[in-house]
């Protein structure tokens, strides 16, 4: 079932997510709701912040995405496919030796707004699947900065707060109207 998609100004978003305790059914439901949500408004990753629940709880499909990062879930190079799309229960990244990469993200809470962002390309993400089950996933490219971006979400984080400051000011006048329009959505 395709939710409705917070947008940004809506306080849930600066929520930081409860972690979750109970696996099953319910929380499978959810992820498979979140991942259609996800794919209907074409992106490629979705918090419970976005869908308005403060949870420690995200879901990424990278499966249409060009293969331009490497990975290694429990320490097996499984194929992408067969881990796509993915549920993230109560993440926690390691930040791993390496470059730190500029790229242009978006985000399903800002439609039509974008901007670069400087975030370390190799990480270590610790969760548990829907079932409780632990991984452990190493990663980079654009499989890191989506959990990245992510898990930023689960901790009241957005993307335009990682923005430096000059690249922020250029899109200023679109996040305060996307603001705007929040604010009088949920007046009505």
């Amino acid at each position: 079932m395709v939710l409705p998609i917070v947008n940004y100004n809506d306080p849930v978003l600066r929520q930081k997510g409860a972690p979750i305790a109970k696996f099953g059914e319910d929380l499978a439901q959810l992820a498979e709701d979140m991942v259609d949500t996800m794919h209907e408004a074409h992106g490629i990753g979705l918090a419970a912040q976005q869908i308005g629940q403060a949870l420690q709880f995200c879901v990424i499909d990278l499966s249409q995405a060009p293969r331009k990062f490497d990975w290694q879930l429990d320490g097996n190079s499984t194929p992408l496919d067969l881990i796509m799309p993915m549920a993230l229960v109560n993440p926690k990244i390691e930040f791993l030796a390496g470059e730190d990469t500029i790229y242009e993200e978006g985000c399903l809470s800002f439609p039509g707004i974008n901007g670069d962002v400087v975030r370390p390309d190799q990480i270590r993400v610790s969760f548990r699947d829907v079932g409780g089950t632990p991984h452990t996933m190493a990663c980079n490219g654009l499989l890191g900065r989506c959990i990245q971006h992510e898990v930023d979400h689960l901790n009241g984080v957005l993307f335009i707060d990682r923005m430096a400051k000059k690249i922020r000011q250029g899109i200023d006048i679109e996040i305060k109207e996307l603001a705007r329009q929040t604010r009088e959505s949920s007046s009505d």
